[in-house]
């Protein structure tokens, strides 16, 4: 077998595995550590179509300045934001405190 032949037939293997592979794509949503009910209504709407694309979600608290004390009130935020879309997806990461971020990723049922 020719060697130029195979390497041809490989990358089409390859090309065509690539193809059928699906891409995740990440969606993210910001909230601060006072973000008001009505506020947080719109940006769960949000949250719920990104979800029913099929896009994981990134919610993610970002505190400035010495809004750092408010801790509590951004994890607590975010797992409410957790409870509500429990039927459209499950939640890959607890919130987690990194620099002045506290994230949490939330994956889409299938």
């Amino acid at each position: 077998m020719d060697y130029k032949k195979f390497l041809y037939e490989q990358k089409k293997r390859d090309k065509a595995l690539k193809s059928k592979a699906t891409k995740v794509t990440i969606k993210e949503i910001r909230f601060g550590p006072q973000t008001d009910d009505h506020d947080y209504e719109f940006k769960k709407k949000h949250a719920e179509k990104f979800l029913k694309e099929g896009a994981k979600l990134k919610a993610f608290v970002f505190f400035k300045g010495r809004s750092i004390i408010f801790k509590e009130q951004g994890q607590i935020l975010l797992l409410r934001l957790a409870q509500d879309l429990e039927e459209l997806g499950k939640v890959e990461q607890m919130p987690r405190l990194e620099g002045k971020r506290m994230t949490m990723f939330i994956a889409p049922k299938k």
